[in-house]
């Protein structure tokens, strides 16, 4: 009798203001070096760390799912009226309560890895998720001297050496406002 594989999944989340080959990059990268079964990229109305978003959730969305369409293992979904929340952490308990007995990676930068002890419930987070970091220019150093870096043990956190990613939204919503 065969064991059933256990399924990986990982989570992307962000406000995607707007998103971009950078995103793309990571995500295909994350599928491949972690043999994915897939990849959520969970689109948010609002990051609780940052002001407004520039473009409309509508077209977040859709701009999401149009840069994700080739990669079939990539699935973009909008949760926070399904989970009433934009919180890290009602994503992570929703997705594991829909998928029982599979491992689990949140995907984010060194950027976020820097203030990660501020989200909410960081600690039930990495109970639930490998702390997957990719680097982020200006960041790595910070990043493996944060609080979390310190606090999480070495089996829940994982650093991917990837080629700095030149792009940001917030580059690309300067573009836009000229």
């Amino acid at each position: 009798m065969k064991t059933k594989k256990k399924k990986i999944i990982g989570i992307f989340g962000g406000s995607f203001d707007p998103p971009h080959k950078g995103h793309l990059k990571i995500s295909t990268a994350s599928v491949k070096l972690l043999n994915l079964d897939k990849l959520h990229w969970i689109v948010t109305k609002k990051n609780p760390f940052k002001k407004k978003p520039f473009f409309s959730l509508n077209a977040r969305i859709h701009k999401s799912k149009t840069i994700t369409k080739k990669n079939k293992k990539i699935k973009v979904s909008y949760l926070d009226d399904k989970i009433r929340s934009t919180k890290t952490i009602k994503v992570v308990n929703y997705l594991v309560k829909k998928n029982k007995n599979c491992t689990f990676f949140l995907i984010i930068g060194s950027d976020s890895l820097v203030n990660f002890h501020r989200w909410n419930q960081w600690r039930k987070i990495a109970k639930f998720c490998k702390i997957v970091v990719f680097s982020r220019k200006g960041f790595d150093n910070r990043a493996k001297k944060s609080k979390i870096f310190k606090k999480l043990p070495e089996n829940r956190i994982m650093f991917i050496k990837n080629s700095k990613i030149d792009i940001s939204s917030s580059q690309l919503r300067k573009y836009y406002l000229k």
